[in-house]
């Protein structure tokens, strides 16, 4: 989590996964729309590039602050909500766990949520973080208005409409301004109903299409060669109120079983890599079964204290039992020491110059690797194999993106950048790191 007690200038600034460190030479947290707009002036006439490090829980170098850190720690809050259009205001800051309640507090909900709940509003919807459900689409999606400061310090508000602006700032990775507010679509207060069951692949791989229509939300864990899967369902209910006994013994499960034990054999895996596939099997023997009903924001997020680096690719959703049947024939053949298991999710198509959808319904899968071992030959496999499936990494993990590459994936690449162009002239927000993505 974001701590304003080591935000100072020329400090060290770090990821969450410790994989990206820079130093920038200002660390700014702004109190206001007005602050914002004098601190992008200010760069802009120092010719300095300016991040908005949001909770720092992006793998790539997305959010790395090059000269001047921004956060919007000190910008957080509900600002108002429309009961008659089911829309919620927030300042961009916010972080999603601090979502849930504020908008419970007045009957409503959000649509769809992550696994994790760290990040700020603003970072999600920069970068396309999604959770699973085939009928939802990403954070990205919900958004029905954009509140900005651009490149030239003008703070700007744009409504969702069939446009360029609304195509560009749908996954803008940040490139046309500061976002400083927001406005969502959401829904009445719901509850989710989950059960996790362990099943086979082969079941699982049989039984997917019809299971990711039957079911509002279907994710699966699978464990690097083994023949077992952890599938998690949840389907909305009438809202229903976790005691509190109810929820510390839930919390207190997942911190021993899911994190605890896990951390344990993976300190063991680092150790000795070779033991990767028996405890992949392990932790496939072990997946806790059972079912649980709460409120959405209490059941779609599970704590992460194991860290671990991360690539993540959505591919057509036609793809998805082809793609997992060649990763699985790789990590029976024993090609790589991995045990830490692949998360694999659905979402709907949607619109956006920068969406790693591109309209297609699609999965998402994302493969880790436990601190500290090495990940990059694993990861480079990935990203060579998913090209045979069309697959486009998520921005916010580790890839091997060049300019060249994104311009064959994303065929509005260009159109992207002319307007972004228009409210970045001077490239406020074009750091080393995005010029390797998009400058050719």
């Amino acid at each position: 989590m974001f701590s304003v007690d080591k935000w100072k200038d020329g400090g060290k600034w770090t990821n969450w996964a410790g994989n990206m460190i820079s130093y920038p030479g200002e660390m700014c947290l702004p109190r206001s729309i007005e602050e914002v707009a004098l601190i992008v002036k200010r760069a802009r006439e120092k010719k300095k590039t300016i991040r908005v490090t949001g909770a720092a829980h992006s793998f790539s170098a997305v959010a790395m602050p090059e000269h001047i850190a921004l956060s919007l720690h000190e910008m957080r809050g509900l600002i108002h909500l429309d009961k008659e259009k089911k829309e919620a205001t927030l300042w961009a800051g916010t972080y999603l766990y601090e979502i849930g309640p504020l908008l419970a507090n007045h009957g409503f909900a959000l649509i769809n949520m992550g696994d994790i709940q760290e990040q700020t509003i603003a970072g999600a919807i920069s970068t396309g973080t999604h959770g699973t459900g085939v009928t939802l689409g990403s954070l990205s999606s919900t958004v029905m208005r954009w509140g900005f400061v651009d490149g030239t310090g003008e703070y700007r508000e744009h409504t969702r409409g069939d446009d360029a602006l609304s195509e560009a700032l749908h996954v803008s990775l940040g490139m046309l301004g500061v976002l400083v507010k927001v406005t969502l679509k959401v829904m009445p207060i719901y509850s989710l109903h989950y059960v996790g069951t362990r099943e086979s692949l082969l079941n699982g791989l049989t039984t997917f299409t019809d299971d990711i229509r039957r079911n509002r939300h279907v994710e699966w864990f699978y464990f690097p060669g083994s023949e077992t899967i952890q599938v998690k369902r949840m389907n909305a209910v009438a809202p229903v109120f976790q005691s509190e006994w109810n929820k510390r013994v839930e919390t207190l499960k997942l911190q021993i079983v899911e994190n605890g034990a896990f951390f344990a054999m993976s300190e063991l895996c680092k150790w000795k890599p070779s033991l990767s596939g028996t405890i992949s099997k392990l932790s496939a023997a072990s997946v806790v079964e059972g079912e649980k009903t709460g409120i959405s924001y209490e059941i779609y997020p599970s704590p992460r204290s194991v860290k671990f680096q991360e690539s993540e690719y959505a591919i057509p959703l036609t793809q998805f039992e082809a793609c997992m049947e060649e990763i699985h024939a790789t990590f029976t053949s024993g090609a790589f020491n991995v045990h830490f298991p692949l998360e694999c999710r659905t979402t709907a198509g949607e619109a956006g110059y920068l969406s790693p959808t591109q309209g297609v319904e699609s999965a998402f899968i994302a493969f880790h690797m436990y601190k500290g071992m090495s990940e990059e030959p694993y990861f480079r496999w990935v990203h060579t194999m998913m090209k045979k499936y069309n697959g486009r990494p998520h921005w916010g993990k580790q890839n091997h993106l060049t300019a060249e590459y994104v311009r064959e994936i994303y065929p509005n690449a260009e159109e992207f950048l002319a307007v972004r162009a228009k409210y970045d002239p001077d490239d406020v927000f074009l750091t080393n790191y995005l010029k390797k993505l998009f400058v050719l």
